[in-house]
């Protein structure tokens, strides 16, 4: 609305200009003018077509200054808007004695001229003071406005907003990630995740029931752990019909990460240009790297493959095939790396008994 409005004033104004500006012409050109109501028309019509023109110039300008402002933090516009008032009352103070001295009439225009250039001057420089200096400022009134201005600039980013899921509660690890300071920024838990936690936790299946109570039980804690980070967001869509589609139309709808252990919901974000922080990528990411002659202690749980195998499993899940091992199933045994093998089913780490055994 405001963008017609824009627009027409322009259209109007300009072709008012144009109807007018015909009585501006000679009387001589007027008189042999036969029909000057026709010709006020016709300038007015061209007058109108530079007035739209400069209507839509107009309307863009307002529009990207509008959107300036917006991203602007409010504590840059207010050291600007101190900086400005500060260079207009110095230009004030420095130019009134020029106007007491005696200038001719004829250089009269002077006066006016200094004014307007010397405001303007001062006026830019208070602005470029407030952008230099207006931080130390904002640090002594605020000591935290300072981060937000920063962020609102573009010097700092901002941590994206956390959406999670359903099965990211129930597996539990979110309550420990927190608790290292690795997630930043706000966790968003959707009414439609809690709607669905409630719905596992009354189910009539046993293991459903458990994994949903227990899912219930975690939220719990980590709202009470950190009540400023924890957000229950009320959004749902009705016209979606599973929840991870749901979540994933609220991750693009306010520019959020997904936060998942679910693997098929990342294909599903990553395909919708969703970022996803996936639980079990990190556990992977994290993994201890063993390396050839690297010691490590290990309890032999069963006997391999071969004759003298023994095999073990690390805390994440890697299977270390020990030569030799056998013997000491059951007990626990240091062992030294030999090699390590990436396979399609994971990780597996081949290793020798040193010569003592633990247990």
């Amino acid at each position: 609305m405001l963008d017609a409005i824009i627009i027409i004033i322009f259209i109007v104004a300009i072709g008012s200009i144009g109807f007018s500006g015909v009585d501006l012409l000679p009387l001589a050109v007027q008189e042999q003018i036969t029909n000057i109501e026709a010709l006020r028309w016709l300038s007015a019509g061209f007058a109108s077509i530079i007035g739209l023109a400069l209507g839509l110039v107009a309307q863009t300008t307002y529009r990207r200054l509008e959107t300036k402002i917006r991203q602007t933090a409010i504590e840059t516009i207010l050291t600007r808007a101190i900086g400005l008032v500060i260079g207009l009352l110095i230009a004030n103070l420095m130019l009134a004695p020029i106007f007491l001295l005696p200038i001719p009439k004829e250089f009269s225009f002077i006066k006016p001229l200094i004014a307007i250039l010397g405001s303007v001057i001062f006026a830019y420089l208070g602005i470029s003071l407030a952008d230099t200096h207006g931080r130390t400022f904002l640090r002594l009134i605020n000591p935290g406005s300072i981060e937000s201005m920063l962020v609102a600039e573009g010097t700092l980013q901002a941590a994206a907003t956390k959406v999670i899921d359903t099965s990211c509660i129930i597996d539990g690890r979110i309550e420990q990630l927190l608790d290292t300071g690795f997630v930043e920024g706000q966790i968003l838990i959707p009414q439609f995740i809690l709607q669905e936690l409630q719905q596992l936790a009354d189910g009539s299946n046993d293991q459903k029931r458990v994994r949903g109570r227990r899912g219930l039980d975690i939220l719990n804690r980590i709202q009470e752990a950190y009540p400023d980070r924890i957000v229950i967001h009320p959004a749902d869509y009705e016209d979606i019909n599973t929840v991870d589609a749901k979540l994933v139309h609220l991750a693009q709808e306010i520019n959020a990460t997904v936060l998942t252990n679910d693997y098929n919901l990342s294909k599903v974000a990553n395909l919708q240009k969703v970022a996803i922080l996936n639980v079990n990528d990190l556990a992977q990411a994290v993994r201890p790297i063993y390396l050839p002659g690297d010691t490590l202690d290990l309890k032999i749980l069963k006997a391999g493959k071969e004759p003298t195998q023994g095999i073990g499993y690390l805390e994440d899940g890697t299977m270390v095939v020990v030569e030799e091992g056998k013997e000491y199933v059951g007990g626990e045994l240091r062992v030294v790396v030999t090699s390590a093998l990436q396979t399609s089913a994971g990780r597996m780490i081949f290793a020798k008994p040193q010569t003592s055994l633990i247990t």
